[in-house]
């Protein structure tokens, strides 16, 4: 039996208390390809002024020869798997590929030199030392990198929290595994089973937290990176039932290896379990750099719709304002990421006061309780122009599954299979079923299920050029709607 705390679906205190940023292998490797790229461009500046002195970047050929060097360099990196997450944390184990990339650059640089017959117009002395500045700094670099990040690791800042499904033999081993990990990225938080009374109250010393519905609502209600299934893989029909209802949740799912992945050498994909024999079978959308170029493109495009939006967002103000008292904006609780709860705004659209219904109630054509304001910015959209605010401040996404109703969002979620699946992703102002006309009233179950599908298909196919094709549908057919009323 689990305790109060656990049974809420809740970390110790002292976990909670603890600063984590998940690493990320493809963030990891595109600091470095940064990092090695702007050493690169700025040690062969720094060698010409130190040897020969001047502007390098004002002498002919000098320029180009650099950019060639970082060009090809940085190709030799990425072809040699020197950007891989494994390797940037061996910088020692892999120092030969790295000597070889950079002088192969520079054997191609000489090559190209002596094939224009430009050699003799370049310093010998500045390409050997540009060189050997240059390696010595990559691999500098790359060894206070791999110090800081194992440092980091190991006291919990870059921890990835990481459950366990499944308590047999399987998830000993792994566990056992994962605890010779060094530096530690993944922090177990605990192990979930159906049969957890019968497997006893802890796994290789990691507890067991319970079944696996206490696991779903434990991960809606803590931040969970990876869930690792460690079941026999002859147990086939309960594995895809088991990560059909994962992939509803807004974390990295992987299937552990079965008993004999154990007794090989496995090479594994450049990633954050190093060495440890499994595959990736659902991965969540936004992770990595994906995370970052969806957090810009939410702020950087709401601020200046809400500038370019001022004056229309004043002008309906002020005739909500004149036509009938009470608020200006409606807040209504909805469910968002990892069904959190978050209060949604919009420009009121009905008359204020009456008996609020228990049950929430959608707006029907010819409805009584929408003011002749409120009918026009229904159907143009535009009591949905405050949401903006809710995407500057981070509860929303400019593109994203419509947030529906909390007892709307209860009521469907029992009867749709996957639906808890569109909040793998952020709710947004527009989504992948609007723009494909499922907007406005859902007043059968067949279309909520068409929507959940464009939905589910969108939190599993995010970029940001399937967001700009969203954004730009809306702006042709999104503002004026038929089923809007």
């Amino acid at each position: 039996m689990m305790d109060d705390s656990t049974s809420e679906g809740r970390l110790s205190a002292e976990q909670r208390h603890v600063p984590s940023y998940p690493i990320s292998s493809a963030v990891v490797s595109g600091i470095f390809v940064f990092l090695d790229g702007l050493w690169f461009l700025l040690s062969g500046p720094a060698v010409y002024s130190f040897y020969v002195g001047g502007n390098l970047w004002a002498v002919d050929l000098y320029p180009g020869a650099v950019c060639f060097v970082w060009l090809v360099a940085l190709f030799l990196f990425r072809y040699s798997g020197l950007y891989g997450f494994n390797a940037i944390m061996s910088p020692f184990g892999n120092l030969a590929q790295i000597v070889v990339s950079c002088l192969t650059a520079f054997l191609f640089l000489m090559a190209v030199f002596f094939s224009l017959k430009v050699s003799e117009e370049i310093s010998r002395v500045w390409t050997f030392a540009y060189a050997t500045t240059a390696l010595t700094g990559i691999f500098v670099c790359r060894v206070i990198g791999y110090v800081v990040i194992s440092h980091l690791a190991n006291i919990g800042i870059f921890a990835r929290n990481v459950l366990i499904v499944g308590g047999g033999r399987q998830a000993e081993r792994l566990l056992e595994q994962l605890e010779k990990e060094k530096p530690r990225f993944n922090n177990v938080i605990g192990v979930f089973d159906d049969r957890h009374a019968r497997i006893g109250p802890s796994v290789a010393g990691v507890p067991v937290l319970g079944n696996l519905d206490e696991m779903m609502r434990f991960v809606r209600a803590n931040r969970v990176d990876d869930i690792i299934v460690t079941l026999p893989w002859n147990a086939d029909e309960r594995l895809l039932s088991i990560i059909s209802r994962l992939r509803e949740l807004p974390a990295n799912i992987h299937l552990g290896s079965d008993l004999v992945g154990f007794r090989f050498p496995y090479r594994p994909s450049p990633n954050h379990f190093i060495g440890i024999p499994m595959m990736q079978v659902v991965k969540t959308p936004l992770s990595g750099w994906n995370i970052v170029v969806k957090w810009l493109e939410d702020r950087i495009l709401s601020a200046i719709l809400i500038v370019l939006f001022a004056p229309i967002l004043a002008a309906v103000a002020l005739a909500i304002r004149i036509e009938s008292p009470g608020p200006i904006i409606f807040r209504q609780k909805r469910y968002g990421y990892n069904n959190e709860v978050f209060h949604i705004f919009k420009f009121r659209s009905m008359y204020h006061g009456g008996v609020v219904p228990e049950k929430t109630v959608q707006a029907t054509k010819d409805d009584p309780r929408i003011t002749r304001v409120g009918r026009f910015i229904r159907k143009t959209s535009l009591d949905e122009l405050p949401q903006l605010f809710n995407v500057l401040v981070g509860d929303m996404s400019l593109v994203g599954p419509r947030p529906h109703a909390v007892d709307h969002n209860e009521e469907y979620g029992a009867i749709i299979k996957g639906y808890f699946g569109r909040h793998r992703v952020k709710p947004g102002i527009t989504g992948w079923a609007q723009v494909n006309g499922l907007r406005g009233e859902t007043d059968t179950l067949e279309k909520m299920e068409a929507r959940v599908r464009y939905d589910t298909y969108y939190a599993e196919n995010w970029s940001l050029l399937f967001d700009l094709q969203i954004l730009a549908r809306t702006a042709i057919v999104g503002f004026v709607n038929k089923n809007a009323y």
